[in-house]
């Protein structure tokens, strides 16, 4: 799946094979700098989705790597993260994306709009 930049040309969903894991963490981030507890209790609160420290961490390295999201300064024993400016974009054009195929799939089900 394509998206259209700002610019008019089309660009990746980057996000469309990352997994669920990674775009709730981009959610959760997109308020503001958490660490990885913080981060497993919002995404619990916000999606009713327990991750494991596994997919968790899994998931912040794949990101960082992405540089979707930067690593902080440690406070103590806690690592917080933050997501960048392109970590936003590529999840605007996720859920862009993901509210089209939702519309569309709500139409052929002929369940109206959303």
């Amino acid at each position: 799946m394509r998206m259209s930049g700002r610019d008019g040309r089309t660009e990746p969903d980057v996000l469309r094979r990352a997994g669920e894991a990674s775009v709730l963490i981009l959610i959760s981030l997109a308020d503001g700098p958490k660490h990885g507890y913080a981060l497993i209790q919002d995404i619990k609160e916000l999606a009713e989705v327990e991750l494991g420290p596994g997919t968790l961490y899994g998931a912040l390295d794949r990101l960082e790597r992405l540089e979707l999201i930067e690593s902080l300064p440690a406070d103590d024993r806690r690592h917080p993260y933050r997501i960048t400016a392109a970590g936003a974009a590529a999840l605007r054009a996720h859920l862009d994306s993901l509210e089209r195929v939702s519309a569309a799939g709500r139409l052929r089900l002929r369940l109206g709009g959303v």
